[in-house]
């Protein structure tokens, strides 16, 4: 990823709409898939560390947070509550094999070339404990690639039966699946498609605070997909992608 965008996630991760939705749809989703029994678990791409205090606050799990650049780590450092931090590659995970309940994947594999996110993959079910959990998110559809994209070096976009099939033949089972950030997807096509390639707009970083009334009104639609995934339910497309996937036995 480009380092510049450590600096933007610091300043916004913590109050901005879309990381605190997605906190939110990946608390619902743990609250209704996850066993109680999850202690150990592994952020493989922590970047800030923002999601892997958040964990560790909400749920009290033990977080180890890992990344492959020591700028998004030196931030995570900060943070005080994470103590376990390590610099390294998802595709060649430094850990024992059978190591954690949970390992979360945020965000990253859009970083990676394409397929390379099967040896992620194939590294986490290794370090997965039998019966342990993959929560998974990844930016979806090469048609919402956007300047944003460009200024973080996005080198792919997917589907979700693309991550199904590589959950797959890792060994990981599906247990849930959904897009997400679906409501707002008419908006952000007019923004992509549209203003975007008109106004010549320069690749840039699309993570910024906005003003109260839109966060508010942009963190409410989150919201409602929250309540809906939560329930168990789907959404046929969206601009990200999830997948919640168990380590056969």
């Amino acid at each position: 990823m480009n380092p510049a965008e450590f600096q933007h996630l610091a300043a916004a991760e913590e109050r901005m709409w879309w990381f605190r939705g997605m906190r939110e749809i990946f608390r619902r989703i743990a609250v209704r898939h996850l066993p109680s029994g999850v202690t150990d678990v592994l952020d493989a791409g922590c970047g800030t560390g923002a999601n892997a205090a958040w964990m560790a606050r909400t749920f009290g799990w033990r977080v180890t947070c890992l990344d492959f650049a020591e700028e998004g780590l030196s931030y995570a450092r900060r943070r005080g509550i994470l103590t376990e931090l390590v610099r390294g590659d998802v595709r060649a995970l430094p850990f024992r094999e059978a190591s954690f309940d949970l390992i979360t994947i945020f965000d990253v594999l859009a970083h990676l070339d394409p397929g390379q996110e099967r040896e992620a993959l194939r590294e986490a079910a290794r370090c997965l404990r039998t019966g342990g959990w993959l929560f998974l998110r990844a930016s979806a559809f090469r048609w919402l690639r956007s300047r944003h994209s460009e200024f973080v070096r996005e080198r792919q976009r997917f589907t979700l039966p693309r991550l199904i099939e590589a959950g797959e033949r890792a060994g990981l089972e599906t247990r849930h699946s959904t897009y997400a950030n679906s409501l707002l997807l008419p908006a952000a096509l007019a923004k992509f498609r549209i203003v975007e390639p008109l106004v010549r707009a320069p690749a840039a970083s699309g993570v910024r605070l906005g003003p109260a009334w839109l966060e508010q009104a942009l963190g409410g639609a989150l919201e409602l997909e929250a309540r809906w995934i939560g329930r168990g339910r789907r959404l046929p497309v969206g601009q990200s992608a999830i997948l919640l996937a168990q380590k056969e036995g």
